[in-house]
């Protein structure tokens, strides 16, 4: 991807703070280490609390994996050096399975038993995983929102066009409470990467998500 610095401070100076989380871990996810280092520097300007960036952050290695997810928040802790507070939690895996069952029945809804079967009908780990590791022990923190949560997997997982998902977490994203508008916002958000065709890409399955729903 072409990076133009100077066009992208310009942009990044129209940003409201409200934005700024989806497209720090888009540009986490993209591995675009200039760009997460100038939106970065925006959230600490504008005082976004960095427990909320930390955990967008750490969130995406359940799309992006460990070795992303790591150099995007060693750049954080560039930003902010004296962040010290330990957010870990005790491992107990019954209580992520039964934090990541409801988070996951919040999304899904009445489809939640028809998705654990599907999936465990081609791999019972992964089923497993999903509600323990993504729903439980990462989604279930409670230093960021699930509503908040879910806008950024809407915006990371445009730009790596997961499809299905990126459905499935535009259903996440309106059944914790986001607004039609909210999803288009961050969809529209993705042209400052230089680029339409993430935002076309996750226009379409939004549009395809209200056509289903009968949402005007």
């Amino acid at each position: 991807m072409p990076i133009n610095t100077s066009k992208f401070k310009k942009e990044i100076n129209k940003i409201d703070k409200r934005d700024l989380l989806p497209l720090i871990c888009t540009a986490g996810a993209l591995r675009n280490e200039v760009y997460l280092r100038l939106l970065l520097s925006k959230a600490k300007t504008l005082n976004v609390d960095v427990n909320e960036l930390y955990e967008s952050l750490l969130q995406n290695y359940l799309f992006t994996g460990y070795p992303s997810a790591m150099i995007s928040l060693k750049i954080l802790k560039e930003y902010f050096p004296d962040h010290h507070e330990d957010l870990s939690e005790d491992w107990d895996l019954n209580r992520y399975r039964d934090r990541g069952t409801q988070n996951c029945k919040k999304i899904y809804g009445k489809k939640f038993e028809k998705l654990i079967s599907n999936v465990k009908s081609f791999s019972p780990e992964l089923s497993d995983w999903l509600v323990l590791e993504g729903y439980g022990k990462v989604m279930g923190r409670k230093e960021l929102s699930l509503k908040k949560r879910e806008l950024n997997n809407v915006s990371v997982l445009s730009v790596l066009k997961f499809e299905d998902q990126l459905y499935s977490h535009i259903n996440g994203a309106f059944r914790t409470k986001s607004s039609k508008e909210e999803v288009k916002r961050v969809l529209n958000n993705l042209k400052i990467f230089g680029s339409n065709k993430w935002t076309n890409f996750g226009m379409k399955v939004l549009n395809q998500y209200l056509k289903d729903k009968g949402i005007e």
